[in-house]
């Protein structure tokens, strides 16, 4: 379970929010919702202990993240606004890259498979460079069909994607929490998933 309790968040004079709690459990997914400036990034970065909040803490299985971040990190699938793409390699190099960075075993027909799903059928062979954002935005969530992590958090993973695409990506989280996983992650768009969950609202 991921808990974040009592947390808090200051940039220079200006607090982004305070008092955020909420537990995430197996088999659930959490919605974190809020207007651009409300701190979804910020809550979300302190929540995968990227950055350190300005009050309060988060604690992975019971233990304060702090003691267990090794071994959370290992659990966890984290997506930002930066995709992790190298450039100079293809769509289907970045997936391999990605599975050795994580010490997971790359099948490559897995990986041909989840990104002609996303519609990238004929590029999975072309530097990453030459795609547009959109494209460049899905071979980044072909890891979703990929990694089977307990955990993952996701910075608004449906922008830039169009409707069958956020189809798709709405069937993978869905398969996550309903295989007992966790998903936590950002959208200003009403995307209904599976399985049980919930929405939290942070207020600028």
């Amino acid at each position: 379970m991921l808990s974040v309790s009592n947390l808090s968040c200051t940039r220079g004079e200006r607090t982004l929010f305070s008092g955020v709690s909420f537990d995430l459990k197996p088999g659930q997914w959490l919605h974190l919702e809020g207007s651009n400036g409300s701190g979804k990034t910020s809550l979300l970065r302190i929540a995968t202990g990227f950055t350190p909040p300005s009050h309060g803490c988060v604690s992975w299985k019971g233990q304060p993240l702090t003691q267990v971040r090794g071994a959370f990190h290992t659990d966890l699938l984290y997506l930002g606004h930066a995709l992790a793409l190298k450039d100079e390699l293809s769509a289907l190099e970045n997936l391999q890259a990605d599975a050795e960075i994580a010490g997971r075993a790359f099948v490559r027909t897995d990986a041909v498979a989840s990104l002609q799903r996303l519609g990238l059928r004929a590029r999975t062979r072309l530097p990453v460079r030459v795609l547009s954002q959109g494209q460049k935005r899905r071979v980044a969530l072909a890891r979703l069909m990929l990694q089977d992590a307990p955990l993952w958090v996701l910075d608004e993973p449906f922008v830039a994607l169009d409707a069958q695409a956020q189809d798709l990506v709405a069937e993978a989280l869905s398969a996550q929490v309903q295989r007992g996983g966790m998903v936590l992650f950002t959208s200003h768009q009403a995307i209904a998933l599976q399985g049980r969950g919930e929405r939290y609202r942070l207020n600028a």
